[in-house]
């Protein structure tokens, strides 16, 4: 399968996927960064997944909790503008999947387990952060940003040099 191209309708429909997670996550950090009294903590303190132990910790201490949440808000804000723009977007992927993996065990959905946390609907280990955890993955191995997207200049300058 080694040198197959995609077609111009997958290539589109792969940046629009990217666009499109970028936006979510993007739109996440701003509304965190403009409302003055979200915190992390209770989502944290509410962990009931693997890494509990670890999120517990962490809001128990309002200097790592602070520490979280900056980075949480700057973080959801960064990678999604990256994704949208298509600049350093493997490493945006990677940190996009990274951040979803840890939203993910903090609260796996199981039969049984009812998070605090208000949800959209009824789980079983599937979620919208695991289905976009997983779409983040396909554009990792399908990377658009090269042909659409300011990776397109970024690696051109490098191979002029």
């Amino acid at each position: 399968m080694t040198g197959t191209r995609i077609t111009d309708a997958q290539l589109v429909t792969l940046v629009a996927l990217r666009w499109l997670i970028g936006w979510h996550l993007m739109y996440e950090g701003v509304a965190k960064l403009l409302n003055p009294y979200w915190t992390s903590a209770g989502y944290l303190a509410a962990s009931n997944g693997p890494l509990s132990g670890l999120y517990v910790w962490l809001a128990s201490n309002p200097t790592r909790l602070s520490a979280v949440d900056w980075l949480n808000k700057w973080g959801l804000v960064i990678i999604g503008l990256a994704l949208i723009l298509g600049l350093f977007t493997h490493w945006a992927t990677l940190a996009g999947m990274a951040l979803l993996a840890l939203y993910y065990l903090g609260n796996i959905p199981f039969i049984g387990t009812q998070s605090p946390i208000p949800t959209e609907g009824s789980y079983l280990i599937v979620n919208k952060t695991l289905v976009e955890l997983a779409a983040l993955t396909v554009l990792l191995v399908f990377p658009t940003a090269k042909t659409i997207g300011l990776d397109r200049w970024i690696g051109r300058r490098g191979e002029a040099q």
